[in-house]
């Protein structure tokens, strides 16, 4: 159906044009704030420029969903569409911090089929198709399976008093590279409680679910995707043999918040 090949080509090319405006390699880029806290830059346009013109022209009949190209509602009467974050951390990129990736996945049905992230900072370009299992630089990939929720690696700056039984490990800024480190069995947990939309979430949870990962939102629901309103209440990835757990400590406050 689609050249393999050809799209690992594409979202290389894509972390190229980002990692040539990356202040961490020496470069300088213009940045602002689309809205309070929502910052934006010129690398996030250049690669959603490129990645909807190559892609589209990779497989013509799919939609386009992308955070930064004004969403089209035609792409909900399209089996197939593209599901973009340009640049995933933008705040790390900005900042000149590796924390950041391209996302490209390629949904069917609602479904993850195709997924690839490209963090040229770090040298990885991760990759997953469905029922095929998970690479990262070509090497496959498997998920954490730790089996005791209280130690788990959490990638976090800080962690609430009530969660400190668990170790907080790197924090990259891109929330794609975080549900991946779960997929390399570099973390074990990786939890939002907030508003998040699908183009942050959809290749990460697909190469973390094809490493044996469980991926759900935050009260432990499948994601879908494709949606009228492309957003989900936060995000669960984690060791399949503490997902139970993980989701009884986060369901109070995921009902709390998820009702505001």
């Amino acid at each position: 159906m689609i050249d393999s090949q050809r799209l690992e080509s594409i979202v290389s090319e894509a972390g190229r044009i980002a990692y040539d405006l990356w202040p961490g390699a020496g470069n300088s880029v213009h940045s602002w704030e689309k809205e309070p806290n929502s910052p934006v830059c010129e690398a996030d346009l250049a690669v959603d420029a490129f990645l909807k013109r190559e892609l589209g022209a990779l497989l013509p009949a799919a939609g386009w969903l992308s955070e930064e190209t004004a969403d089209d509602p035609a792409r909900l009467g399209c089996d197939l569409i593209w599901l973009v974050d340009p640049v995933d951390g933008t705040r790390d990129f900005i900042r000149g911090r590796s924390g950041w990736a391209v996302s490209v996945a390629l949904i069917s049905a609602g479904r993850p089929l195709i997924a690839m992230l490209s963090a040229p900072a770090r040298g990885e370009m991760w990759s997953a198709v469905a029922g095929r299992g998970a690479e990262r630089n070509g090497a496959a990939l498997t998920a954490s399976m730790r089996d005791r929720f209280d130690g788990s690696r959490v990638p976090a700056a800080s962690l609430p008093k009530t969660d400190r039984d668990l170790v907080c490990v790197d924090q990259p800024n891109s929330i794609a590279l975080r549900i991946a480190m779960v997929a390399a069995d570099e973390a074990d947990l990786v939890a939002t409680l907030r508003w998040g939309f699908e183009w942050d979430i959809a290749a990460a949870g697909l190469i973390a679910r094809e490493a044996g990962a469980a991926v759900t939102d935050a009260f432990g629901k499948k994601l879908d995707y494709n949606k009228r309103d492309p957003r989900a209440f936060g995000v669960l990835a984690c060791s399949p043999n503490i997902h139970g757990a993980a989701v009884k400590r986060l369901a109070g406050r995921a009902a709390q918040i998820g009702q505001k």
